[in-house]
């Protein structure tokens, strides 16, 4: 927490540091609305403290002023004169509130904890608006996992840009998340923006923001993700689908560490630290020009690799079972567990989608699920998926494991419990270890139902 104190006094720019220092908020003083303006110009702060009335340039105009630049953090009034008039035009020009010298330090420290805190939830609510819901986290304790884990950590102490390398679906925003929340950063802003989700016509205003009035259907000004991160961590998934012209924009928001919303005027400080991330050879879009080599270089300052789901097959069963009951509490199913058939299934597969189809397999199957066991067979895999699974024989025959397609095997399996139960289904599904309800889907899958 940053707070810019603004009074032509030295005794109380002194004394509120003082007060501040006593609850660990660290503060920098000004002594006119000139000098403050250019500080706030400079680098953001999470609230002004600023005098009424200070000679070149008072706490008025201050206030008028940074709220026409779009400086969006709380803005606190300081007077020895409790005028009306001047409370009710500060709060108009949109002063957080408006304190009457002296004041009681206690409420005061209150009122500013509360507005900054306000105002960062307002921040993330809109966040979460623009950007959609949070990645889980890391899950896994396997060799490739813990060597990852070793990654993440030597890279969370530094400020420096990373790229993060990866197949689809295989935890890029995790790795970042976790990066983040073992940085000195951690208690600042996480913005997580899909470059491939944002059409290119609004990429640029959703990114850097606009003002009102700079396009048609502008009706009001509107920060960008890269403001809303704050001191935090902007993290830029899928950055290979970012347009070559706006890739210049990006570059010079790297090189200057400012934006310039749509529309502005003003080049706005850009505190927070860039991660970025993509699925594709990024190598070689550089050397066919579908890249900059140089933002490219900005980028790749620190680089992690994340591996895929396959190469870290020890995981799934733990990865499972943090996916089921994480759905679980979702869906508010009951007590719904994988048997050891399945496990080895979900082990055995290759994972093209990873930790995402890892995700619909298990969700797909919980919606099937008729009991609080979800076997081999209630597990939906893509047609010509080869492993091998021990499948319950009817009873009464040898069970064997078979080795061969799960489709062919699935269905073999379904004809012989059938056959062997007179076409009588539940028995069959019984026979089987799966639900009546997978049993039938498997039938219609089939075309056994005639």
């Amino acid at each position: 927490m940053r707070i810019l104190i603004v009074d032509d006094e030295r005794n109380i720019r002194e004394s509120l540091q003082r007060l501040l220092s006593l609850d660990g908020i660290d503060s920098v003083v000004a002594a006119d609305g000139c000098e403050a303006l250019a500080m706030l110009r400079a680098e953001p702060f999470d609230a002004i403290v600023t005098d009424l009335r200070m000679p070149v340039m008072g706490g008025q105009e201050l206030l008028e002023q940074a709220r026409a630049e779009g400086i969006r953090c709380p803005i606190f009034m300081m007077s020895a004169l409790g005028e009306i008039r001047d409370a009710i035009k500060a709060l108009k020009s949109g002063a957080t509130d408006y304190l009457i010298k002296p004041f009681e330090p206690e409420d005061f420290i209150h009122k500013l904890q509360t507005a900054i805190a306000s105002r960062r939830l307002e921040d993330k609510v809109e966040v979460d608006l623009r950007t959609g819901p949070a990645e889980s986290r890391l899950i896994g304790d396997g060799v490739a996992m813990r060597s990852l884990r070793h990654d993440i950590e030597k890279l969370a102490g530094s400020d420096a840009t990373v790229l993060i390398t990866g197949e689809s679906g295989s935890g890029k925003e995790v790795v970042a998340r976790e990066i983040h929340a073992l940085s000195p950063r951690s208690g600042e802003p996480f913005v997580a923006v899909n470059i491939g989700g944002i059409h290119e016509s609004l990429m640029e205003s959703e990114l850097f923001g606009h003002e009102k009035g700079s396009f048609t259907g502008a009706e009001a000004r509107k920060p960008g993700l890269f403001e809303l991160a704050g001191s935090g961590t902007l993290f830029l998934d899928e950055i290979g689908e970012m347009p070559v012209r706006l890739q210049v924009k990006m570059l010079r928001v790297l090189q200057e560490r400012t934006v310039r919303r749509l529309g502005g005027t003003r080049d706005i400080p850009v505190p927070a630290r860039i991660m970025a991330a993509t699925n594709r050879d990024i190598e070689a879009m550089v050397r066919e020009g579908g890249f900059r080599e140089d933002l490219y270089y900005r980028l790749n300052v620190l680089r992690v690799e994340v591996p895929p789901l396959r190469e870290r097959r020890d995981d799934i069963p733990m990865l499972a079972g943090h996916l089921l009951a994480r759905l679980r509490a979702r869906m508010s199913k009951g007590d719904i567990r994988l048997s050891g058939e399945a496990q080895e299934a979900l082990a055995g597969y290759s994972w093209p989608g990873n930790v995402r189809e890892l995700e619909n397999v298990i969700e797909r199957a919980l919606i099937y699920a008729d009991d609080n066991l979800i076997s081999a067979g209630d597990l939906d895999f893509p047609a010509g998926y080869r492993a091998a699974i021990v499948v319950t024989a009817p009873r009464g025959a040898a069970a064997a494991p078979l080795v061969t397609s799960l489709d062919h095997l699935e269905r073999e399996a379904i004809e012989r419990a059938l056959a062997s139960h007179g076409g009588n289904r539940t028995r069959a599904a019984e026979a089987l270890g799966i639900s009546r309800r997978t049993m039938l889907y498997r039938i219609k899958r089939y075309g056994l139902d005639g």
